[in-house]
């Protein structure tokens, strides 16, 4: 199988000749993991360890400084702030969160599509022809969280539910057209779009699963029909422990389930593949909050080659961390992830 060919049967729940491979890391990460080993680019470091997916998307208008600090054209706020690794971002209050009527929301700039540059896309999918591709950042829940302000979002929940779902109906208007765009300009090649909104936290849900039906799931539903009619899947991104909802996803159309993050013994791999192996692909899952920074690169392997067998052994699982790859996690154990990978 060439790397394409690998993800999709996976992605099918079907037997792959060996566990396709992803690779998520944050900006600083890959710095120093090209810099330990000598890579001459990312495409070649990829390369090396046998990475199946290539990850795209559209470049979004520059940031700007308002009010002392940086604003996305989404209306998040932010600071960089300095760490060994170099800056991290870190989240302020949004540029709603002092909203005092509806019509704060309808007046604020929202950014369109046509300020998005796809000028690379084609480019992109000709030179990674062999490769699954995975497109977007389409976030249908938390970034309008963001922008609103988490306190404000969730009395917005239950005070003034109108204004959630505005926020909710404008990230899933917005996307749905991108995600359309793409498609266009790629002829069709993008195998994967990405959707996201973080639901749970380490020990359990960030909300009640009336609220995600009814503040998430009618969204995440529409872009789960969007992606399927441009010929995609969808590859749904929620860290924490969201054992609960995860009936909902399948019913919902998610294809495949990133990050399994192994918050607890509801999210291990044992217990997801006894009750959802063989109905959806689960993507992640490696720990990056204790094995990966902490560990030997021997448990890293282990680790890897447990859910390799958990969850890949009869298809449906692509190896991956269960965020990026942190600043904090040594090189070597970056590299065993995908050194002796079944």
């Amino acid at each position: 199988m060439n790397p394409r060919e690998r993800v999709l049967a996976a992605m099918e729940l079907q037997q792959t000749d060996r566990t396709p491979r992803d690779f998520w890391a944050e900006d600083a990460t890959l710095s120093q993991l090209l810099s330990y080993t000598g890579s001459t680019d990312t495409e070649t470091l990829l390369r090396q360890m046998g990475v199946d997916i290539r990850h795209t998307t559209a470049g979004m208008p520059p940031e700007r400084w308002v009010q002392g600090a940086y604003q996305n054209a989404w209306g998040e706020r932010y600071r960089y702030e300095p760490t060994p690794w170099g800056p991290a971002r870190s989240a302020l209050p949004g540029a709603l969160s002092t909203a005092r009527s509806f019509s704060d929301l309808e007046q604020f700039r929202w950014p369109s599509v046509d300020e998005l540059d796809f000028s690379d896309l084609s480019a992109q999918c000709e030179a990674w022809s062999d490769y699954a591709i995975v497109y977007g950042f389409a976030d249908i829940w938390q970034r309008p969280g963001l922008v609103r302000g988490w306190e404000g979002m969730f009395l917005d929940m239950v005070d003034r539910p109108e204004w959630t779902h505005y926020l909710c109906r404008t990230f899933t208007r917005f996307f749905k057209e991108e995600y359309t765009r793409a498609a266009e300009i790629s002829h069709g090649r993008i195998d994967l779009f990405l959707v996201l909104s973080d639901l749970g936290g380490q020990h359990g849900p960030l909300i009640s699963r009336t609220m995600f039906r009814e503040f998430v799931a009618p969204y995440l539903k529409e872009m789960a029909d969007t992606i399927h009619s441009l010929g995609a899947k969808v590859l749904y991104h929620s860290c924490g422990n969201i054992r609960a909802f995860v009936p909902d996803l399948v019913d919902l159309g998610v294809d495949v389930l990133d990050p399994i993050q192994p918050t607890g013994p509801e999210m291990e791999p044992e217990s997801l593949a006894s009750e959802w192996g063989g109905r959806i692909c689960f993507h992640g899952g490696i720990d990056v909050q204790h094995v990966l920074p902490h560990g030997t690169p021997e448990e890293v392997r282990a680790q890897v080659r447990r859910y390799c067998e958990v969850l890949g052994s009869r298809g449906g699982y692509i190896l991956a961390p269960a965020h990026l790859f942190q600043p904090d996690i040594p090189p070597e154990n970056i590299l065993a992830v995908y050194a002796d990978a079944p």
